[in-house]
């Protein structure tokens, strides 16, 4: 590549690259070719909002543009995470619209890319990632940038109906056509990107397989995320005393971790735990417990202050009914854990739970796999609808709001003979390495490299309102 990467994220690394794959990938990929990483700056109503803020420098740079607290309510809570994000994940029915909302978005996304665009040289590449910057290729294209810019989006792909939720139902076909590249997680997203150009009378599908949309021409495509297998196989056997990680002896120990959100069926996976609890033959039956880790996330949303109140009643409930003197089945911790310790959990766990109601990817499945023992390892028991189920077939599949489902595939987990355990590991490690995270971003990166340049730019239209076809 000739020109720098340029990538813009909602998160940005404020000092050393930390162990998230993620982060470890884009910090290669910058490093190899130089550039700059732009994303919030971490210090809300810290800067002037119409310059950038450099936080570190070397083989690239880092630079962050300053939300105010309108900003942060309106754009990011409001837009990014009271519309959109309850869209892509199938709950229309918690979707907020406000005009403030929709202005703070757009305002938002012109402004960063007033602060982009002269710095962004036509042999550069843009690689933009996920539903907070859905419009920023508009923007930067109508500022003059005829760079190849490319987009990634992280989480579910909305459903054709959702997007007549939207205040101008039409944008998000207009807002992805500025991109030369749509990068999505599975098939299934793809599939559903397609189905929305194919509604729109805007969209002509090229031989090629591309989309052609007024005069621009973007590519779709999936590209499965994944993580560093090995280093996650690697900081999983590091020691793990008994007493670091406080983990009850003489009980079976089943793991979920995910961040406190509506989209990870937490309450139906607390209720399938119990479920299997109250099948337990007798006091004198094998025990298990359950540790879930679920982070705090967007806790002014009043979703997620509701979804916590739910899992600490439901939580309370059954450990009342099930709790012994020397045993607690469910431990629920609602802050972070190191990583490091997470991966030792990961490997002593004999099963993981990972019970999404819509999950783009879902790393904690692969995390899980990448962290076991190839000679005694746990069972996944994993959604059908995360997007890791699409190849990850060999784990134990179930419907998420299937409460006696989930309850058999626990104890179809616990249960398990060795053989199968080790056959249903081999598979999915196959799957985890096939998908490296620093695979996925030379793949991503290489594909958005042989799109063909934008050569000239015509005005691109303000946002227009239109009905998708059904």
């Amino acid at each position: 590549m000739s020109g720098k990467l340029v990538v813009v994220s909602n998160r940005i690394p404020t000092g050393a690259p930390s162990s998230g794959g993620l982060v470890v990938a884009l910090h290669d990929a910058l490093t190899r070719s130089g550039g700059v990483w732009v994303g919030a700056h971490p210090d809300q109503d810290a800067g002037d909002p119409e310059s950038l803020t450099e936080i570190a420098s070397g083989d690239y740079d880092r630079l962050a543009f300053h939300l105010s607290e309108d900003d942060y309510e309106n754009y990011y809570l409001g837009f990014a995470n009271s519309v959109l994000w309850p869209l892509c994940h199938g709950r229309v029915d918690l979707v907020e619209i406000s005009r403030a909302y929709e202005a703070a978005y757009l305002g938002v996304n012109a402004r960063v890319a007033r602060l982009l665009a002269p710095r962004i040289g036509p042999d550069d590449m843009v690689w933009i990632h996920d539903y907070h910057f859905l419009p920023l290729a508009v923007e930067l294209r109508r500022l003059g940038v005829t760079a190849r810019i490319g987009f990634f989006l992280h989480i579910p792909f909305p459903p054709l109906s959702a997007l007549s939720t939207l205040p101008t139902p039409g944008d998000f076909a207009a807002w992805l056509s500025a991109f030369d590249l749509v990068g999505l997680q599975t098939r299934r997203d793809t599939a559903a990107c397609l189905e929305m150009f194919r509604a729109d009378p805007r969209a002509e599908f090229m031989t090629d397989g591309t989309v052609k949309f007024h005069d621009r021409t973007v590519s779709v495509r999936s590209f499965p995320i994944g993580i560093d297998a090995d280093s996650f196989a690697e900081a999983a056997r590091a020691p793990d005393p008994e007493a670091e990680l406080g983990v009850d002896t003489g009980a079976d120990l089943v793991i979920g971790v995910d961040r406190l959100d509506y989209s990870k069926g937490l309450p139906n996976r607390f209720r399938a735990f119990g479920a299997f609890l109250d099948g337990r033959a007798g006091s004198d039956a094998p025990r298990a417990s359950l540790l879930q880790i679920a982070p705090p996330t967007r806790e002014r949303v009043a979703a997620y202050r509701a979804i916590r109140t739910e899992l600490e009643e439901i939580s309370g409930r059954l450990n009342g009914a099930h709790s012994e003197l020397d045993w607690t089945p469910i431990r629920y911790i609602h802050r972070g854990v190191e990583r490091s310790t997470l991966a030792r959990l990961y490997r002593r766990a004999r099963a993981c739970l990972v019970t999404s109601l819509a999950d783009g990817m879902n790393l904690v499945a692969k995390e899980y796999v990448a962290a076991q023992d190839p000679e005694n390892p746990g069972v996944l028991i994993l959604s059908r609808f995360a997007g890791a189920a699409e190849d990850m077939t060999e784990a134990l599949l179930v419907n998420p709001y299937d409460i006696d489902e989930m309850a058999a595939a626990i104890e179809t987990a616990l249960t398990m003979p060795i053989e199968e355990r080790r056959r249903r590991h081999a598979h999915s490690l196959r799957v985890v390495r096939d998908t490296h995270v620093t695979r996925w971003a030379q793949s991503v990166l290489g594909c958005l490299a042989t799109c063909p340049p934008t050569l000239s730019l015509r005005a691109t239209p303000k946002s227009e309102t239109l009905t998708l076809a059904d």
